[in-house]
């Protein structure tokens, strides 16, 4: 195998701290309802960050099955956009640092690429690997979005992992990386969206909410999701609309709610917002612990200055 570091080049005028947490997300062979790319779009928007290294598409991209969108304007040809793979250095609402990994999932050399990740992760000490995934699955829309959670990370799979089958599946890049780096023993987490699979060619912007709120949980890093979550509001009413002029549909939508019901009543597993006897937090509570957070923060950046 070629050598890993030539897949990408990395930008010498970004210093990285050392020990940030990873976050990865590629757009690929299953996206149910967006959520990859309304996640990473919507983070790459809203975050201020900065490339640190850039992948070498034409090493790794078959342009042929996804050919990229120029426009032709009257006469002539502009706004060309070249496809885009890249570690980022971003900050979260509260100026936490963290490392984002977004683009294409490569075409071609997986082991390249897997090696080329894990070259990156050591060399800026990444304290763990968070990654994103969406899937269609016969659920209703009218419930909360639920995820299955892989890696070696008990905690978040014990609270958070709804559905743990076991079964064959189709690999994508990120299930490599993941696979490489547990075997290193690296803190590694998967979150597999499971996405209604009637809305799983829409763009579901719940299903982005869902996607951060999960990364949030792994990584401790703090996302604005106000827009998304109207967004979110405005696209279930829609469908909420066709869903009551449509009498197969509603049928068909409280099935799939009869059957969601049935199976979390035989699941022991408890929402990490709550507290031990299943109570949700009150909003004096949550506001005392974010004075905490943000006062041991003021701590330690006055420790560090």
């Amino acid at each position: 195998m070629r050598d890993p570091r030539s897949l990408y080049e990395l930008n010498a005028d970004v210093e990285v701290p050392l020990g940030l947490p990873l976050v990865a997300g590629l757009t690929g062979f299953a996206d149910a309802g967006s959520a990859v790319a309304q996640t990473t779009a919507y983070l790459l928007t809203n975050l201020d960050s900065e490339v640190v290294a850039t992948f070498d598409a034409d090493e790794l991209l078959d342009y042929r099955a996804r050919r990229p969108v120029i426009l032709f304007e009257s006469d002539h040809l502009t706004d060309y956009r070249p496809p885009r793979l890249s570690l980022d250095l971003a900050r979260d609402e509260l100026g936490q640092p963290f490392l984002l990994l977004t683009g294409f999932e490569p075409d071609f050399q997986w082991e390249r690429f897997g090696a080329a990740v894990l070259q990156l992760i050591e060399r800026f000490e990444v304290a763990s690997t968070t990654w994103i995934n969406s899937i269609p699955m016969p659920v209703p829309h009218t419930r909360p979005i639920g995820v299955t959670v892989s890696g070696n990370r008990t905690d978040l799979i014990e609270a958070m992992s709804v559905w743990r089958p076991t079964t064959q599946v189709p690999a994508n890049a990120l299930h490599l990386v993941e696979y490489r780096l547990q075997t290193l023993g690296h803190p590694t987490t998967g979150f597999v969206l499971l996405v209604p699979h009637y809305l799983s060619d829409a763009e579901f912007p719940s299903a982005a909410v869902t996607a951060l709120e999960a990364v949030s949980a792994s990584t401790g890093r703090i996302f604005p999701t106000d827009s998304l979550r109207e967004q979110g509001r405005e696209f279930t009413a829609r469908i909420d609309e066709q869903v009551a002029e449509n009498g197969e549909l509603a049928k068909l939508v409280h099935t799939l709610e009869e059957r969601h019901d049935d199976y979390m009543e035989g699941t022991t597993l408890r929402s990490p917002l709550t507290d031990e006897d299943g109570e949700l937090p009150s909003a004096d509570e949550i506001g005392a612990e974010l004075e905490k957070f943000l006062a041991r923060r003021r701590n330690r950046d006055a420790e560090e200055g």
